[in-house]
């Protein structure tokens, strides 16, 4: 056979070859995988019902593609378990390949996951969690949601500026509970106020009895609460008037967790007045968030949507302008592409701090009001561009 008969057959099969390759996806267009851990089952499934309506409305509202690739959600229910949301992070990192870990319900949860952050050099978005000292756990940790000396300082300098002397604190016994304790005591202190009392409850408790006969029995003129959102909040509440306690004239204190967007029209009156101080209401005055408020009712049968449920949604925004920048890419590239983002929330401006990874936002001091019938937490006062007081050098 020729030399010119063999280079003619090379010529058909390369181009055979070529056209076979053309049929057949390309690697870039395999999807790029996102594997959301969040409680959608258990006590707080509350949690993971707000967040993923978030992510799930970010990805309707912008598209779910980037660099030609689509962006796949793998849900993932920890049940709010950390031993389960280690095994499931690890599960999706060495089985699933996903590019990015994103959810935490809490704080154990996220703890939990950081050394397989760190490990797989797989970034992880926090959209819940709010324990200061998360975002040092892994320097692949990126958090959209906020952290509870954060959302706390502004509500202890509110009650010192407010003839609020002599306080009772109130916590719930886990690392969220302990910040906001800390945070609150050291600026109500600084204030020139006096905390008599700081009672711990469990982390999961319906029976707030015991610990609220002891805030009557100091005689504060005020107590500071903070548990998780959810259901408990709105049993508390509950427990706080059947106690008299606000006709004996302590006043209800606290972030924005104890009249949680989500719960707060089971409370009732007992809520109206309530002062606390938070970094999102659903009647924040803006167009984006009216417009948000509007889009979450109508996708989730009518649900009010929490802070948690803006933490999901700006989440999904982080990770998919960082896509969009690294062009699908992950681990250090896609990090560095979500730090210094900033951007217009539902909450408000926000950024992603370049150097700590935590979120900066404006923190609102807010009074329970009855507005068209329903009950709101209605902002009076702003606070601009905070950032977590543990992180301010």
């Amino acid at each position: 056979m020729s030399i010119k008969t063999l280079l003619a057959r090379a010529g058909a099969v390369a181009v055979a070859a070529t056209a076979a390759l053309a049929s057949v996806p390309a690697a870039a267009e395999e999807p790029i995988k996102i594997g959301l851990i969040l409680p959608m089952t258990g006590p707080f499934s509350y949690m993971g019902r707000q967040v993923g309506a978030g992510v799930s409305l970010y990805l309707a509202e912008h598209g779910d593609t980037v660099a030609g690739r689509k962006v796949e959600i793998v849900l993932k229910d920890d049940a709010g378990v950390p031993n389960t949301t280690r095994r499931l992070a690890q599960e999706l990192v060495v089985n699933d390949k996903v590019t990015v870990l994103a959810g935490f319900g809490l704080s154990p949860q996220a703890f939990a996951t950081a050394p397989i952050a760190t490990q797989s050099k797989t970034p992880m978005v926090v959209m819940q969690a709010a324990t200061s000292s998360i975002t040092e756990k892994s320097p692949y940790i990126v958090r959209t949601s906020m952290t509870l000396p954060q959302v706390t300082v502004g509500i202890a300098e509110w009650a010192a500026k407010n003839k609020v002397k002599k306080v009772v604190s109130l916590v719930s016994d886990f690392a969220p509970g302990i910040d906001a304790e800390t945070a609150f005591k050291g600026r109500f202190v600084a204030n020139g106020g006096e905390v008599i009392a700081a009672l711990r409850m469990p982390m999961v408790t319906n029976d707030f009895a015991p610990y609220l006969q002891r805030v009557m029995d100091a005689k504060p003129d005020a107590v500071f609460v903070f548990l998780p959102a959810g259901d408990s909040a709105a049993v508390f509440m509950k427990q706080f008037a059947e106690r008299g306690m606000d006709k004996a004239g302590i006043k209800l204190l606290g972030p924005g967790d104890i009249v949680d967007d989500d719960v707060l029209g089971q409370m009732g009156d007992v809520a109206l007045g309530t002062i606390n101080s938070h970094h999102y209401s659903a009647a924040h005055p803006s167009a984006i968030n009216k417009k948000f408020v509007e889009a979450i009712e109508k996708a989730n049968k009518g649900m009010r949507p929490s802070f948690m449920a803006v933490g999901g949604y700006d989440g999904m925004r982080v990770i998919m302008e960082g896509l969009k920048a690294t062009k699908g890419a992950g681990g250090d590239e896609l990090v560095n592409a979500m730090r210094g983002q900033q951007f217009e929330s539902p909450r408000g401006p926000v950024q992603i701090d370049p150097k700590t990874r935590d979120i900066v936002q404006n923190v609102y001091i807010r009074k329970v009001e009855r507005v068209g019938g329903k009950l709101y937490n209605v902002e009076f006062e702003t606070e601009k561009a905070v950032k977590d007081p543990g992180k301010t050098e």
